[in-house]
């Protein structure tokens, strides 16, 4: 009975593996990535980013629905979203545009990289700290802009090139100052929305599905216009939530 108790301790289900699992995929796709972007596959490489972010959106969530939520999870999430969304993203910008630049560009890269690992690490300490009062409640609103969402908008201008054949590069020194510019939102206290806590009433599901088909749709069509249309449209909200002057309530944890 002692050895069947202790089996019932020690012993997890396969299904509470699962949300490890999706967080391992996502390692395999954000380094995969950059191995299509050294060999110059780069529309593959930025669709296995894009699949990271969304094995990154569904494993904390299964975890849990499961009740399968560790401390090792946590942490593996933590170096995954490093490696997918702290390196990957701008290395493969620099294979693509940036290596004419060479010493210049590769300190832009290291700077995002650094300045990604500084938010997870001011994450995790706050999300460890009960009483930290200037962490913001993760079902409204993030302080910064979150690394998979970074990660997106970091590889904006190579998405605009995939999406428009015709467009021409743009300039080295404007992606320089695009991933400047993103790597500061990353650390800084900027209230951005999270779409976790959002709540859709009965009456409007109808036209949520309705909607979701369509993105979908566009998806499959226009996958690269698509995720343009996705990336300024996180921007603009950015920026109506800095115009309104909407706070984040700082009295509750991240």
């Amino acid at each position: 009975m002692a050895e069947d108790d202790s089996k019932s301790i020690t012993d997890l289900a396969l299904i509470q593996l699962i949300p490890n699992m999706l967080t391992i995929a996502a390692i395999c796709a954000g380094l995969s990535a950059i191995r299509f972007g050294v060999q110059g596959n780069y529309e593959l490489a930025v669709q296995l980013i894009v699949a990271a972010c969304v094995l990154d959106a569904l494993d904390g969530r299964i975890a849990r629905l499961l009740s399968s939520d560790s401390k090792m999870g946590a942490d593996l999430d933590s170096l995954a979203d490093f490696v997918n969304f702290g390196v990957a993203p701008p290395l493969i910008i620099y294979f693509w545009a940036l290596q004419d630049m060479r010493s210049a560009a590769w300190i832009s890269v290291l700077i995002y990289a650094i300045c990604c690992v500084l938010r997870l690490a001011r994450f995790n300490v706050g999300s460890k700290s009960a009483d930290n009062c200037e962490q913001v409640k993760a079902d409204d609103w993030f302080l910064g802009v979150p690394s998979p969402a970074g990660a997106l908008l970091v590889l904006l201008p190579m998405s605009v090139s995939l999406a428009f054949s015709n467009t021409p590069l743009v300039p080295d020194i404007l992606i320089c100052a695009l991933m400047i510019i993103i790597r500061l939102t990353m650390i800084s206290r900027v209230p951005t929305y999270s779409f976790k806590g959002a709540r859709i009433s009965r009456s409007n599901v109808k036209f949520f599905l309705l909607g979701f088909a369509i993105l979908g749709a566009a998806i499959m069509t226009f996958a690269w216009i698509t995720l343009v249309a996705v990336c300024l449209g996180y921007v603009c909200l950015i920026f109506w939530c800095l115009i309104a002057g909407l706070q984040p309530n700082t009295n509750k944890e991240k």
